[in-house]
């Protein structure tokens, strides 16, 4: 795969968006980026994340709980803290970290592994750990079906790439599930969406800020 960025982002949900700004901005000292209208009632308020982007998707509606297998991430920091945010999601802050490291569970890693190698080009680390560009994937037993994007809590990685109608098709040629097929976002960023067996989202971007204009439909 030819990543656009090296490393990956993260996508949380939210309909109480003024306490998790207060966790991430305020108590955690994360950066506040900017503001995307998203549309169909969200706003994507976007915050830093050592290099990474932290997309809180902030919706006008009432969200449920529902699985993810997404369980947190774990960011460098200079002292240890182990943190809960206010939707459930556990974040990690640690010396030990290089950047980000995501808590991903599935019904089976070892397959949800082989996956990860021939779609996303990831590396392995050793056990159930992989890599892809600077982002580490711990994977961990215990997944369950996941049915819904818009819940709250950690729903969605995004990986940012310089085709995304090439590399859409590539991962479901081995056996990555469509979920959305590319969609151009006027001139700001084609994107698709896919899932792992277990129904796992993973965003697939090319943004124009990173790759230039986009092609034409």
């Amino acid at each position: 795969m030819r990543l656009a960025k090296e490393c990956l982002d993260v996508g949380l949900y939210t309909d109480r968006y003024d306490d998790l700004r207060r966790f991430y901005v305020d108590e955690i000292g994360l950066p506040y980026e900017e503001l995307l209208k998203a549309g169909r009632g969200i706003h994507q308020h976007r915050v830093g994340l050592r290099g990474s982007v932290l997309k809180l998707n902030s919706s006008r509606e009432q969200l449920d709980d529902s699985p993810t297998n997404f369980r947190g991430f774990a960011i460098s920091a200079p002292e240890h803290r182990e943190l809960i945010d206010p939707d459930g999601t556990s974040v990690v802050l640690s010396p030990d970290v290089e950047a980000l490291s995501i808590e991903w569970a599935s019904t089976d890693t070892d397959r949800l592994g082989v996956l990860l190698r021939d779609g996303f080009g990831a590396t392995p680390e050793g056990g159930s750990t992989w890599r892809v560009g600077t982002t580490r994937l711990v994977l961990r037993p215990g997944g369950q079906t996941v049915t819904s994007l818009r819940s709250r809590g950690f729903r969605y990685l995004t990986v940012q790439v310089w085709d995304v109608r090439e590399e859409h098709a590539r991962l479901v040629d081995v056996g990555w599930r469509e979920m959305t097929a590319p969609l151009k976002l006027g001139e700001t960023a084609y994107i698709s969406f896919v899932t792992d067996p277990d129904g796992a989202p993973i965003e697939i971007s090319q943004r124009a800020s990173l790759t230039g204009p986009l092609p034409s439909d």
